[in-house]
């Protein structure tokens, strides 16, 4: 009996062994190959190829996905009994370990993002006892907030009231990112490599980077930037200018204002949607027709420095720019960014003069005239 036990016991450490010994070489090999080796897997190889011509060709595939042993061993049970899918989608846990490995080379970009509004986490969206009392919880919350959750709100949060109190039904997602990395990147594209360009590319003429995409849960595929549509936006029956900088698409994705609401002057007029609905943002007044991109980081958000850009810190009057209350956040901010007009300012009338001649190689701000 012992004996047999021995055997036993044996055998399953050499099992043991080889197992360890195989999926260990089988990184090695996937690690050589750049790539070719997970090439190897049908489901794998549009990846693989699209992944050649973005920035991310000189990293190997375990530089940015997990590579644990546990994640292995699934890989080869699917093609064991041969339940691989023809096309594949990283689940919600996958993504958010893809966006701590991020943080690896782009450690800047990660410490503005994690500083700024987008790294909120689940419990400080799905969990807001004084948002959820006003507005009712629903799948549609996920298409901006948890796009790569695998479920419907309901396995998410509970209750599904407006009285709460209100917990995470997956506690470990607590403080997990709701915004990740990927909601607004991917990491495999198609297409030409991206060169420098030939000569500098001004501000107002800013390309869309071929990774900036959005993440759309229902189709779950990332929509590249310059494939989305700019919308058109209104301010009663007037048509709002809107900078043509195709980065604010992806902006808008979220940050969308809402169809006019059945009974007002918009609906009857056919005006379309309106500007400051919903969790639209769009500026008019003064900064009418410049882009998000011109004042916010794309990354943290933060526009309190950006005036300066733009504008002299001390005025004529002896303001600081930077001091005054711009914030878009408070409802009774005197110089709201997105609002301001000349006038909020020039109560006694808007100064004639004539505007200053630019610099050379500069273009001068089609908003600063007269002002």
């Amino acid at each position: 009996m012992m004996r047999v036990f021995k055997v036993a016991v044996l055998a399953a450490a050499l099992i043991g062994s080889l197992s360890i010994a195989l999926v260990y070489g089988a990184s090695y090999y996937y690690t050589s190959q750049h790539g070719q080796g997970c090439a190897s897997c049908h489901e794998m190889a549009a990846f693989t190829s699209a992944v050649h011509s973005s920035a991310h060709r000189t990293t190997t595939c375990m530089d940015c996905h997990d590579a644990s042993l546990r994640t292995k061993l699934r890989h080869i049970r699917v093609h064991i009994i041969r339940r691989a899918p023809d096309v594949i989608h990283l689940r919600n846990v996958d993504v958010l370990a893809l966006t701590t490995r991020c943080r690896n080379c782009h450690q800047h970009e990660y410490a503005a993002w994690h500083a700024g509004p987008h790294s909120a986490t689940y419990s400080e969206i799905f969990t807001n006892a004084a948002h959820n009392a006003k507005r009712r919880l629903a799948d549609d919350c996920l298409r901006c907030h948890g796009m790569h959750f695998d479920g419907a709100i309901r396995d998410l949060v509970q209750p599904m009231n407006a009285t709460g109190p209100w917990h995470l039904v997956p506690a470990s997602l607590a403080n997990e990112p709701t915004m990740p990395c990927m909601a607004c990147h991917r990491m495999h594209r198609e297409g030409s490599t991206q060169v420098k360009p030939a000569q500098r590319i001004s501000a107002t003429a800013s390309t869309s980077p071929p990774t900036l995409a959005f993440f759309d849960r229902r189709e779950q595929l990332h929509f590249a930037a310059g494939q989305l549509a700019l919308p058109a936006l209104f301010d009663g029956s007037r048509t709002v200018k809107i900078s043509p900088d195709q980065r604010q698409a992806l902006c808008y994705q979220c940050h969308a204002p809402r169809q006019p609401d059945t009974g007002t002057l918009a609906v009857a007029n056919h005006w379309g949607p309106q500007i400051g609905t919903g969790d639209d943002r769009t500026p008019i007044g003064v900064h009418e027709g410049i882009s998000c991109f011109a004042c916010h980081n794309g990354h943290s958000e933060n526009a309190a420095a950006s005036c300066k850009t733009c504008h002299p810190q001390m005025s004529h009057c002896g303001i600081d720019v930077e001091k005054m209350d711009t914030t878009f956040a408070n409802a009774k901010s005197a110089n709201n960014i997105h609002r301001v007009r000349c006038i909020d300012c020039h109560q006694s009338g808007v100064p004639k003069g004539k505007p200053s001649r630019p610099s050379a190689g500069i273009s001068a701000h089609p908003l600063r005239k007269g002002i």
